[in-house]
């Protein structure tokens, strides 16, 4: 048993967790988070039917690849501004789509 436990030690991280934290902020923008989740998985449906990557995407949005894997987590607060282009660039119509979700 205590072999087992040196080698758990031996692998511990020397940083302190984050996990409460980041429940906390979870718990604290789960309204917001729920819409943005909705967003990703609706972005991840149209780019599949599409065939288009994640760098083509950012292109016809004008922002960076990194910008729209943020997005697809579904963690990125999006503004009415970002929304509308990921409508343009994939032909989705999101915010009727959030209302209905409201």
């Amino acid at each position: 048993m205590s072999e087992i436990v040196n080698n758990l030690r031996k692998h511990q991280s020397t940083t302190p967790s984050k996990w409460r934290e980041k429940a906390e902020w979870r718990q604290e923008n789960k309204s917001w988070l729920r819409h943005s989740q909705h967003i990703a998985m609706m972005m991840l449906d149209k780019m599949e039917e599409l065939g288009l990557t994640q760098r083509e995407v950012a292109e016809r949005m004008g922002c960076s690849q990194q910008y729209v894997s943020r997005i697809l987590k579904g963690h990125e607060n999006l503004s009415i501004e970002t929304m509308c282009k990921i409508e343009e660039a994939l032909d989705l119509a999101i915010l009727p789509k959030v209302l209905e979700t409201a």
